[in-house]
């Protein structure tokens, strides 16, 4: 089943536990956080604590997009803070199959990310072992970015590995997701959409949560 992960990177913070209730009545399957240091990429977000919160709130999964440095000393406390799903940058990441064995010893699903100007053959040694790949399809660091078309080949090239060698990850976005696009991503072979602006930005949050996820049903 697709599913639409709406990025509280967007949301109105004054008013998070409304919004996320939004997006909830408009059929949302997950709540995404964008993690950021002000290293990794040039922003700063919001920790564990967050993750925390946001758990005493909502049932939905939580999926926890690590942009930082050394990743590997904060996942045991996003997952103790709530995240059902972690991911980690193949370009940040030194021994990335050790830390994506990690986070599934710790009772999460371990993914793994690459920026735009990565390509795909960077993950040939992961791919059996992660249960996600999130490709970003624009530059990581800020929302409401413009969507980059050429990561659309990613997509189709993870998809036809998968299915090829017969593995069961799935393939999630990330970055200037919208009415007008997402149908395409998803018949290039994307499981998962994070959406941000495209669904906080709008008046009515919930039917536009509503609208995404009918472009994909």
């Amino acid at each position: 089943m697709k599913k639409i992960a709406p990025s509280i990177l967007s949301a109105d913070f004054s008013n998070l536990s409304q919004q996320l209730r939004y997006v909830e009545i408009g059929g949302a399957d997950i709540i995404h956080f964008d993690v950021m240091d002000g290293k990794f990429v040039p922003n700063i977000t919001f920790g564990p604590v967050v993750v925390k919160a946001v758990r005493k709130t909502t049932k939905l999964p939580i999926d926890v997009h690590l942009m930082i440095e050394n990743p590997d000393s904060f996942i045991e406390d996003f997952i103790e803070a709530g995240a059902d799903f972690i991911s980690v940058h193949q370009e940040e990441v030194a021994h990335l199959h050790r830390t994506i064995t990690r986070i599934q010893e710790l009772g999460a699903k371990a993914g793994v990310v690459i920026n735009p100007a990565t390509p795909v053959s960077t993950l040939s040694e992961i791919l059996e072992f992660a249960d996600f790949v999130l490709v970003m399809s624009v530059n990581p660091g800020f929302g409401g970015q413009k969507f980059i078309a050429s990561t659309l080949n990613k997509i189709k090239q993870l998809a036809q590995i998968r299915e090829e060698k017969g593995l069961k990850f799935e393939i999630e976005i990330d970055g200037g997701v919208t009415t007008e696009n997402i149908k395409e991503i998803s018949n290039a072979g994307c499981d998962i959409f994070v959406a941000g602006s495209s669904v906080f930005s709008k008046d009515n949050i919930s039917a536009a949560t509503t609208e995404l996820k009918n472009l994909i049903s």
